[in-house]
């Protein structure tokens, strides 16, 4: 293994543990390792922080190790968009884990091969380990091209992360709704839902950093790579999680190595899959929306009832 791998944890050694140990296997040649600080509000954390900043750096094969541990705590939009700046500072390209993405084996060769085929190619932002469609979509080769960027084990290029921007000022101008428009092809339902996100990370009501990142793809015209069956699995669910706080879905935790060599796809196509990806992953389908307006019109006839009867 050639590419550089940047590992990002926090404050739970178990997953940390687990993906650590398919790092060691990979034994990539440079691990950069970033934490966030602990919060002085939650008790026994700074234990915890301290643990899993042993556990990411006890590095046995021959490697460059280089760290970025915060003192104070910055919160998911500062530190991981700052880990990533830094990891791209040093590196033109490389592999992105989070401490509760654990990838196959096959997701660093998948990673390494593609980081090099487009390398050079600027329509392609990102390659993907996750897949959230699970049957909903059979992709005729080893994998598809998306405008949806999945985070859960992924890879870049310092001149894709150049067009990032954590504070996405370039968002709410006429020519930014009219390339939503555009690369949504129109479809009102999917354009709301995105305006609604992005109006509350330009508004800093979202401490995240991956819908920006969504916005810079968009924003510039690019494509993803997604493996045509997931190749990772979220370890992350649960109540102690900053986002994926309920019960995981069934594709976030099967995961399947990938067959090689790499059957490569013949066409660029987004727009079928992208649809697919609408209404599996994010729940926009027609069906999606009518089950919730039916679902809204029933609360409004059960609240007008008790209101009568009140």
């Amino acid at each position: 293994m050639n590419a550089a791998v940047l590992f990002l944890v926090f404050n739970r050694p178990d997953t940390t543990a687990q993906v650590f140990e398919t790092i060691r296997e990979a034994r990539p040649p440079r691990l950069y390792v970033a934490a966030d600080g602990p919060r002085a509000s939650r008790a026994g954390e700074a234990e915890r922080c301290a643990q899993v900043r042993s556990i990411a750096t006890q590095v046995d094969w021959p490697c460059e190790v280089h760290t970025l541990f915060r003192q104070e705590n910055l919160g998911c939009k500062r530190a991981v968009s700052g880990a990533i700046d830094w990891f791209f500072e040093n590196e033109e390209e490389g592999i992105i884990l989070e401490d509760d993405v654990l990838p196959q084996p096959g997701f660093f060769r998948f990673c390494e091969e593609l980081l090099a085929r487009y390398r050079d190619d600027h329509d392609v932002s990102m390659i993907s380990g996750c897949n959230l469609l699970g049957d909903a979509y059979e992709a005729p080769a080893s994998y598809f091209f998306s405008r949806y960027m999945h985070i859960w084990g992924w890879a870049s290029w310092r001149r894709a992360w150049a067009h990032y921007d954590v504070g996405m000022t370039g968002w709410g101008t006429p020519q930014s709704l009219a390339e939503l428009d555009k690369v949504l092809h129109g479809r009102q339902h999917a354009v709301r839902y995105w305006r609604s996100i992005f109006d509350r990370v330009r508004a800093d009501e979202i401490d995240t950093w991956d819908y920006q990142w969504v916005h810079a793809g968009w924003a510039n015209d690019m494509i993803a790579v997604i493996p045509a069956r997931n190749m990772v699995r979220n370890l992350g669910f649960g109540a102690d999680a900053t986002h994926t706080t309920g019960q995981a879905p069934e594709q976030a935790v099967t995961a399947w190595n990938m067959a090689f060599p790499l059957r490569h796809p013949t066409a660029r196509a987004t727009e079928t899959v992208d649809r697919q990806i609408e209404k599996t992953v994010f729940g926009l389908g027609h069906a999606s929306r009518l089950k919730n307006l039916l679902k809204a019109t029933a609360r409004r006839i059960v609240h007008r009832k008790e209101t009568v009867h009140a």
